[in-house]
């Protein structure tokens, strides 16, 4: 036998390929080592019959000139047609990696050569009329022909039957010892033309995993309107993804599943890092995340370990492109090179940055921090991954400067400006309509709850344009406020070392001129150690003390402000909140049904990106509580956040500025509603887009469904609704808001939400951070001292007397904390080459209906003209909000953008 194998490698090739090397290890392969079993679903069905090959048919490069009726026993005509697989190139690296990957490498190149690659079989969409029971699969083996342009080809040769019906799948079996990227297959060969399979998923060799695959073909399906021939097969593969609940989940799984956020800490490590589990409780409510099934902890049972990888289903994980642009070799390379490299350079992890002067070098020009020593491969690493690091001096951190910097230096220190980013920066969701100003806490805990801005406070800042009457007549007064979500945590973050919190708000006019004045900030502690309420409202000022004050408590605010648009506008409101959204259409929407493919783009990469950032973001002792002013409760927040304010029913744009009181329903306004700030950047350009991604949507649904019946009865749609509210936000699932499917209309309005705020929304409050609070003193992440005059100490006191921008600079984020929140935003504000953007292309499930492939045009054509109309308003001289000197001009909702940095562009999915 040994002998015989052998003798493989040196009898001739019975087919020629001009590409052909003389060593079978340095063939391209489009495969990688798989890293575990799957189970997915065995496809039980009639046994599959291979078809004889004919002697005269070349096994390599056989094309049929055209589609012709073959005579078989001279009754029935068949149809010659060739499948040509395409699989994606692999990374030879992978290969290389490890022995078995070598040994794999040798093993797949003889299966190729053998000419079995791929095992076919293709499905009926049709019943057998004699029998009622489904027809037998035509089986056939694909070989390799060649490759191109990143892509392997493998072929194969059916003679279909004349009564065999419509192909509407088909089942593939991966012979190789290592698992493949399906890209997709093509039918050619029949009259009414070829039938393609969209594959884009990773199947795994036979050897891992003798389950077979399927793949359905292009067109849609209603369940009721499901081919006879392909309905098992349908709610079979359904089956296969939802998994049992039991066991941990392997690398190459596709089970989608539901759990609590129960492995943000780790007890095991060190008992400080230990954290309450999120979800599943009355005291912490939250959506849930795709379950991974590690072992529990043995110091705390009710937290998950985080051992190993952080599991995600295999068609969740990046792609390639994805890979090498930079998230997952440089985020960790950032996030876990450059914090214990500076921890190592810098004596002190609280060392603060001496001078202005200092944080300005950090960009465009040398910064010597410290001299790096003994630093080897982790210097090196985070050099190739940062534009941070010098190669030519040994003693360099460095930034791209970010826009707002580069226009105007100075801009930071601008009352306008801080009031401008309120409606155009990157956190425009807080602003709102509120008067009188009181919070609802318990006084007997929390102190009087009357706020120091008052009424005669707001009457001598506005005196100069009206009363505080008219002011509130005309509507007029807007706020920020987050005194009653923080002033609870202001005692428990207080203990932690190097940070303070506060309850805060701000107050912002409404000039005749269309922009925000601010007039005053709020900052309140509660009852503490022994002491009583304090709280000061502080104002713009020309005298100098009060000058400094101000810029103090407008840091302690911008702090508050930085870290509830991470926790909740950013972090919850998107990536999280869409988790489930994700899981529930794989687990319920089978990938025939319409609206499986018309969501399928808007959940890309997203659940791989969550699962990094509970790996090195949100965990305990990660970024985020590292270097955000609520610590180790930031995550806690978030829950308290979701339990007070999420509502879904108000996710969408137009319901979401209705409830902020920034607009009112106008039925001759354009998009139906009046906005009161009419200058107001994110939301003029954001109901652009959202009514024509609304539009979209509609025309979608109602290609598919006629009437209400058509959504009630469709037990598919009806059951991914009822997971979404029941387990995917099970601890909000009888709230009576939930929107009740029963016609197209609502439908139109969830889908449509959905799609909102995993590609505009995100945008809005992700693509622009690194523009704004990449130059950290615009927007500091964390205020580590407490307000100068509260409870001033005569040295203290004095400090600030003599030096206020020394003691601004404590108050400011460290040297460590500053420069990793800068990498981290540069990474996330990071467009990659594989970006997808919304309107750019059409899905190829899309163009299978004329109708729904001509509604897509002209959603792509609505999205081109948004380019031009943000463009034409930022020349506008009269919106002032959006453009002048120095001003980076309004470009987050402009739906096209190039790769990296670029502070435009709205990918269909929560990308990172």
């Amino acid at each position: 036998m040994a002998t015989q194998k052998i003798d493989i490698f040196k009898t001739p090739i019975l087919f020629h390929r001009a590409d052909h090397a003389g060593t079978l290890f340095l063939l391209n392969k489009p495969c990688i080592p798989s890293r575990s079993r799957a189970n997915l679903f065995s496809i039980n069905r009639p046994k599959p019959q291979f078809q004889r090959k004919h002697k005269n048919i070349v096994r390599a490069g056989y094309v049929l000139d055209k589609a012709k009726a073959v005579e078989t026993g001279g009754a029935r005509l068949s149809i010659p047609v060739k499948a040509t697989v395409t699989v994606k190139s692999p990374n030879i690296v992978d290969y290389l990696s490890s022995l078995v990957g070598i040994f794999n490498r040798g093993f797949d190149d003889i299966t190729d050569l053998l000419g079995k690659s791929f095992l076919l079989e293709l499905v009926s969409a049709d019943l057998d009329p004699k029998t009622g029971s489904e027809k037998k699969p035509i089986n056939g083996y694909a070989h390799l022909t060649g490759q191109k342009d990143g892509e392997v080809i493998y072929e194969s040769e059916f003679v279909i039957p004349g009564d065999f019906g419509e192909i509407g799948a088909v089942i593939v079996q991966n012979e190789h010892r290592t698992e493949t990227y399906l890209k997709h297959i093509v039918l050619n060969g029949f009259p009414n033309g070829p039938i393609e399979f969209n594959c884009g998923s990773w199947v795994e060799p036979k050897f891992d995993n003798p389950d077979k695959r399927v793949f359905f073909a292009d067109k849609s399906y209603l369940p009721s309107q499901t081919p006879k021939g392909l309905k098992s097969l349908r709610e079979k593969d359904l089956v296969s993804l939802r998994g049992n609940g039991t066991g941990e989940r392997k690398y190459s799984d596709r089970i989608y599943d539901y759990d609590v956020y129960n492995d943000l800490g780790n007890p095991d490590s060190n008992p400080e890092l230990a954290r309450p589990v999120l979800g599943g409780s009355k005291q912490y409510p939250y959506p849930r995340r795709c379950r991974t099934g590690r072992p529990l902890s043995k110091n705390d049972p009710k937290s998950e370990t985080r051992s190993g990888t952080f599991y995600v289903p295999r068609d969740e994980e990046f792609s390639e492109v994805k890979n090498r642009s930079f998230i997952i070799k440089i985020a960790e390379e950032v996030f876990n090179a450059i914090l214990p490299l500076l921890e190592s350079v810098l004596t002190a992890t609280d060392r603060v940055f001496p001078s202005f002067t200092t944080i300005d070098q950090l960009y465009d020009q040398e910064a010597p921090i410290t001299k790096l020593k003994n630093s080897g491969s982790l210097r090196s690493s985070v050099a190739r991954r940062v534009s941070a690091v010098s190669d030519a001096i040994d003693k360099i951190v460095q930034f791209e400067t970010p826009e707002m910097l580069r226009k105007d230096q100075f801009s930071w220190l601008r009352d306008e400006e801080f009031a401008r980013q309120t409606l155009a920066g990157t956190n425009p969701y807080s602003i709102k309509l509120e008067w009188p100003l009181r919070s609802s806490l318990d006084p007997d805990v929390y102190g009087p709850p009357e706020s120091a801005i008052t009424t005669e406070l707001v009457e001598r800042e506005i005196k100069d344009f009206m009363t505080v009457e008219e002011a509130l007549q005309g509507k007029k007064l807007f706020i920020i406020d987050y005194h009653d979500l923080l002033l609870p945590y202001v005692s428990k973050v207080r203990q932690i070392k190097g940070t303070t919190l506060y309850g805060s708000r701000a107050l912002f006019f409404l000039t005749p001129d269309g922009t925000l004045n601010p007039i005053a900030i709020e900052l309140t502690r509660p009852p503490m150690d022994g002491k009583p309420q304090w709280k000061q409202a502080f104002k713009p000022s020309l005298e100098a003390t009060g000058l400094w004050l101000w810029r103090f408590a407008k840091a302690q605010f911008l702090a508050h402000d930085s870290g509830y648009h991470e926790l909740v506008s950013h972090w919850l409101r998107t990536h999280c909140a869409t988790e489930p959204y994700i899981i529930a259409t794989n687990r319920q929407l089978s990938v025939m049904h319409p609206i499986y493919r018309l969501l399928h783009p808007h959940f890309r990469y997203t659940m791989k990106i969550n699962a990094l950032a509970r790996q090195i973001l949100v965990s305990a002792g990660g970024i985020i509580e590292s270097s955000f002013s609520p610590g180790k409760y930031s995550m806690e927040l978030s829950s308290v956040a979701y339990d007070q304010l999420w509502r879904f029913d108000r996710e969408a744009l137009p319901a979401d500025l209705i409830n902020r009181g920034i607009a009112v329903k106008d039925p001759t306004a354009p998009h139906g509603l009046k906005l009161l700030i009419e200058d107001y950047p994110f939301a003029n350009d954001g109901l652009i887009l959202w009514d024509a991604l609304n539009q979209w949507v509609a025309d979608y649904v109602n290609y598919y469904y006629k009437d209400a019946s058509m959504v009630q009865s469709d037990t598919e749609l009806q059951a991914w609704w009822t997971e979404i509210r029941t387990r995917g936000h099970g601890d909000k699932k009888d709230e009576p808001w939930w929107p009740v499917l029963q016609t197209p209309e609502v439908l139109i309005g969830i889908v449509t939400t959905i799609a909102w705020v995993a590609s505009a929304h995100h945008s809005a409050v992700n693509f622009g951070q690194y523009a704004y609070a990449g130059y950290f003193p615009n927007r500091p992440t964390i205020a580590r001292i407490n307000m100068p005059c509260e409870d001033p100490t005569g040295e203290g006191w004095k400090r600030f007397l003599d030096n206020p921008d020394s003691e601004l600079l404590v108050c400011f984020p460290s040297q460590i904390q500053a420069m990793v929140v800068m990498a981290v935003l540069a990474l996330l504000s990071n467009h990659s080459p594989d970006e997808e953007y919304i309107g750019e292309h059409m899905e190829p499930t899309w163009g299978e209906e004329p109708g729904i492939k001509e509604a897509f045009e002209r959603f792509s054509t609505r999205m081109k003209e948004l380019e031009k109309i943000i463009d034409d308003r930022n020349k506008d001289v009269n919106l002032k909000n959006r453009g002048g000197a120095g001003v980076v001009p309004y470009e987050l909702l402009k739906p096209f953008s190039k790769p990296g940095v670029t502070g435009e562009g709205v990918p269909y999915s929560v990308s990172i």
